[in-house]
C-alpha cells in the first residue's frame, strides 16, 4: 500500500511491467485528478490523442462526446477534472486494432498486470461514485455478462446490490460507493440509434448528476 496518492503516481508513471512482458503499448501512463475525489471515471485505456498530445485521460473525440454527456449532469468540463479522478483498466495507448479501426483492446494479461494500480487508485482515493465507461470497465464492476441494456440507466451500491457487483468490486469499493455505468462514448457506436438506449443514458446522467450534488 502506498503511502498517499502522490507516491503512487511517481510509481505508476516508472511502470514498464506491460512492454517488459513484450506487450505493444506507448507510455505514459495517463491518469488525473486529486486525492479525496468523489466521483473516479473508469475508462478501458487512453487513446493516441491521450498519449501523443494532451496527456489528459478522454480529451479525444470520445472524450469530447463525454464531457457533453457530463455536461448534462450539470459539470462543466475544467470543473470535472478539477474535481474528480480519471482512469482506466490499463492506463498506457494499447496501439491501434489491427483492423485499422480504432484502438486495440488490452489482453488479459495487460489488464492483470495493471490491476493492481486500479486498486491502489480505489483504495487511496476512496470515491464515493465510481463511473465505469464502456464494455471492459463495465465487466471489471459487474461482471462478464452485463449487457449494456441491463445496467446503463441504473446505480449499484455496495453492499446493497453485492450479488450485481463482482467479487473484485465487493473487495475494493469503498462500502457505500455507487457504480454507474456509461456507455462507451465512440461516435462509431450504433447502440446509440436505439431511442430506447439513448433513455437509458439519460437516466444514467441523472444519476450522475444527483450523485455529484450530494
Amino acid at each position: 500500500m502506498f503511502a498517499s496518492l502522490d507516491a503512487l503516481h511517481t510509481e505508476l508513471r516508472a511502470c514498464r511491467l506491460c512492454a517488459e512482458a513484450g506487450h505493444f503499448i506507448v507510455s505514459p501512463p495517463i491518469f488525473s485528478g486529486p486525492a479525496g475525489a468523489r466521483l473516479m471515471i473508469v475508462g478501458q485505456a487512453p487513446g493516441r490523442m491521450e498519449q501523443e498530445r494532451t496527456h489528459r485521460p478522454f480529451s479525444g473525440p470520445a472524450g469530447g462526446r463525454l464531457f457533453r454527456w457530463l455536461a448534462e449532469a450539470g459539470w462543466a468540463e475544467e470543473d470535472f477534472r478539477a474535481a474528480n479522478y480519471m482512469t482506466a483498466i490499463t492506463k498506457c495507448y494499447p496501439g491501434p486494432h489491427p483492423s485499422g479501426r480504432g484502438d486495440r483492446v488490452p489482453g488479459q494479461e495487460e489488464q492483470a498486470l495493471c490491476r493492481p494500480w486500479l486498486e491502489q487508485e480505489l483504495a487511496l482515493v476512496q470515491p464515493q461514485v465510481v463511473i465505469p465507461v464502456g464494455g471492459l470497465s463495465i465487466q471489471r464492476f459487474l461482471g462478464k455478462g452485463a449487457r449494456l441494456v441491463e445496467v446503463v440507466g441504473r446505480a449499484f451500491v455496495r453492499p446493497a446490490d453485492d450479488q450485481r457487483l463482482t467479487p473484485w468490486a465487493q473487495q475494493h469499493l469503498p462500502p457505500r460507493c455507487q457504480v454507474i455505468p456509461l456507455p462507451h462514448p465512440s461516435g462509431a457506436s450504433q447502440w446509440f440509434n436505439v431511442p430506447a438506449n439513448q433513455a437509458l443514458l439519460r437516466q444514467a446522467l441523472a444519476h450522475v448528476q444527483a450523485a455529484g450534488q450530494v
